[in-house]
């Protein structure tokens, strides 16, 4: 054993205190921080009463990528823990490959957490992670949120990802490793310098003797982590004395939005466009500058599948009647556009579905304005169809027994703030 072995234990049942999860996840691509993670995983599990299971997740993109799931699978076989491979087949040959690859990997494994009832998975990051990530994103003018430090667990896509070995070194991993005869693949591409975290990695190692190392960003990084928690919590609190719900989108007080400071007026904005998109990631900064200038001029604009209305006393966000039209049609009973919930008098020999109202279904409700709603909104709202046939549209004056609720409440969107 080496002297990190101790540190090592430490840091992974720290990670599972005080109530170690009953069934944990753990993705091992074959390299030596994921290797690690298995091995100590699966020395604390004996003692824990955690069952584990370890995912692969094959891109695609690498010839040898197949064989080293293999790897992985004789490696968990001998450990006596089930393992499984998830294979991604939607690189298309443009954008960003390691953006794309990277969601990608997260939503296979979701989905594989989903269907083995995990609500906890592990994942392998490491301080040298941390460093490299900071070093990217400030090359791409990231701000507060993108330079602090990932959190040891985050909750997404309905799953809590761990980062159990976050504070550990990957040389230390490496010796952990050695010392007890484990080995691990390295994928070729770590020294590719066309990947940016090669580089990046490359450049730590020139910048070291200036005093910017692993350990020096890892503690800028913890401060502008709790400098982005302080921004979130203001920005929540913003948002409760500010924003009202109203017909799947939101009304922000233009008064007390414009006094606001500029930092928490962002972050309003931009969660309001992820909360009525559904977006996963907030709009780039350039994106939500240019609709600041239309508001400022008075103009609607559009953004990530939302329509954004500056009025004088209020700023409404509502989603774009176009993206509602594009939403995917569904039976009676389903959620659509992931938002709404419609429920009524259902007769399944007529076969209902869902789907925006739309001008076609605008021109049928003509008493539409009684619910005080803006015309986008009623535009965007869920309307009862048999076929070409409107059948009901609750929140255009034409309800028939039907009702429509925002699967969403206020409160979902305030502490979304907080989370995202």
């Amino acid at each position: 054993m080496t002297d990190a072995d101790p540190r090592l234990t430490e840091m992974i049942a720290a990670a599972f205190a005080p109530s170690p999860p009953r069934r944990l996840g753990v993705a091992v691509s074959g390299g030596g921080d994921s290797v690690a993670l298995l091995h100590l995983l699966v020395d604390w599990a004996r003692g824990s009463g955690t069952a584990l299971r370890a995912v692969t997740v094959d891109h695609g993109l690498r010839p040898e990528a197949a064989l080293e799931a293999e790897s992985v699978a004789r490696a968990c076989a001998e450990l006596g823990i089930g393992h499984d491979v998830l294979r991604w087949t939607g690189w298309d040959g443009r954008g960003n490959l390691p953006d794309q690859a990277r969601r990608a990997r997260y939503r296979l494994m979701a989905d594989w957490a989903r269907v083995h009832d995990f609500a906890d998975v592990a994942l392998g990051h490491t301080a040298d992670d941390q460093a490299e990530t900071f070093l990217m994103r400030l090359a791409r003018g990231s701000g507060v949120d993108g330079l602090a430090a990932m959190q040891p667990a985050r909750r997404a896509e309905g799953v809590l990802w761990h980062r159990p070995l976050l504070t550990a070194r990957r040389g230390a991993l490496r010796l952990w490793l050695t010392a007890r005869g484990i080995g691990w693949i390295e994928d070729p591409s770590n020294e590719d310098p066309a990947y940016d975290r090669v580089r990046v990695r490359q450049a730590l190692a020139v910048l070291a003797p200036l005093g910017i190392g692993v350990e020096g960003l890892l503690a800028t990084a913890e401060r502008l982590r709790r400098a982005s928690d302080a921004l979130r919590h203001g920005a929540r609190d913003l948002a409760r004395s500010a924003v009202t719900g109203e017909g799947g989108g939101l009304v922000i007080d233009r008064a007390k939005l414009d006094a606001a400071p500029a930092e928490l007026r962002d972050r309003l904005l931009a969660q309001a466009l992820i909360w009525v998109s559904g977006a996963d990631y907030r709009p780039r900064y350039q994106a939500l500058a240019q609709v600041w200038a239309g508001i400022a001029e008075g103009k609607r604009t559009t953004l990530m599948g939302c329509l954004i209305l500056p009025r004088k006393a209020a700023l409404r966000v509502v989603r774009e009647p176009a993206a509602a039209e594009a939403a995917t049609e569904v039976a009676v009973g389903q959620i659509w556009d992931g938002r709404w919930q419609v429920t009524g008098p259902t007769e399944p020999e007529k076969k209902m579905t869902i789907r925006a109202l739309g001008e076609m279904g605008l021109v049928q409700c003509p008493d539409w304005r009684a619910g005080g709603l803006p015309r986008p909104t009623v535009l965007s709202s869920p309307a009862v169809w048999q076929g070409t046939r409107l059948i009901a549209a609750p929140l255009a004056g034409k309800a028939e027994g039907w009702r429509a609720e925002p699967i969403k409440s206020e409160a979902d969107f305030f502490n979304s703030i907080i989370l995202h």
